[in-house]
């Protein structure tokens, strides 16, 4: 599927590099904008995505575009799993790392350097993959979205989070504040002009619900469910190779 591009800095130097770019420049201030941008409800989401996967009590888990290790601290509170958590940006992961530490989890939780649209890792390894907010930064969602099922074992799935649209009488208030309030507040904290400009950018221009399932299934997985969170602001969908 051909999706409209969207990059974070309108460069040519690629939207993978400029994602990578991005997060390095926003990651001191990357938790604490996540907290105060959705009012600490992101939280409430990653907990739901979690839960949802603790019903195929995984072992071995990726955590794809961990960022600053969120996910991966919860998947491995709740479930008890390994987990390893692979991202673009170095300086995302390191602040991880520096979190992971300091709650005794580094033995638990292995957070490494990669790219997700060419994962070192081999056929069928792990138990469950999840990927929170970061399939829509995918430089090529089909690649993306392949990788993540080859290295999922089969009749497992992957858990994908990610921003959707607020549909209803609701709609114009949120997005108001997506594209108005949400880029001042990102700017002004992170000092990155054009970070939280792209975050409602991309948002906008990336399918979901019935289009993302049907892309999931197009990719090869067997069976795609999906749950709707908070009006749609957000989205999880469970794919099962």
């Amino acid at each position: 599927m051909n999706l409209k591009p969207v990059t974070p800095y309108n460069t040519d130097a690629g939207k993978k590099r400029e994602v990578e770019d991005m997060f390095d420049n926003i990651a001191p201030k990357y938790d604490l904008l996540n907290r105060v941008l959705s009012l600490k409800i992101d939280i409430f989401w990653r907990n739901k995505l979690v839960k949802w996967m603790n019903e195929d009590h995984p072992k071995l888990v990726l955590d794809v575009a961990t960022g600053t290790g969120d996910l991966a601290i919860t998947v491995q509170k709740e479930t008890g799993a390994k987990v390893i958590g692979l991202d673009l940006s170095q300086q995302m992961l390191n602040v991880g790392i520096t979190k992971i530490k300091n709650i005794n989890l580094a033995s638990e939780i292995e957070m490494i350097k990669g790219d997700a649209e060419n994962l070192s890792f081999e056929d069928n390894k792990f138990d469950a993959v999840c990927v929170a907010f970061g399939v829509r930064n995918f430089e090529n969602l089909n690649k993306g979205l392949e990788e993540l099922r080859r290295v999922v074992k089969e009749n497992k799935s992957v858990f994908i989070l990610e921003f959707s649209k607020v549909e209803g009488f609701l709609a114009p208030f949120y997005m108001f504040y997506f594209k108005n309030i949400l880029p001042q507040i990102g700017r002004l904290v992170s000092k990155d002009t054009r970070a939280y400009t792209y975050l409602p950018d991309s948002v906008n221009a990336f399918p979901f619900g019935e289009k993302m399932k049907n892309i999931l299934l197009e990719t090869g997985f067997k069976k795609v469910e999906y749950k709707k969170l908070t009006l749609g602001v957000a989205t999880i969908y469970k794919a099962t190779k």
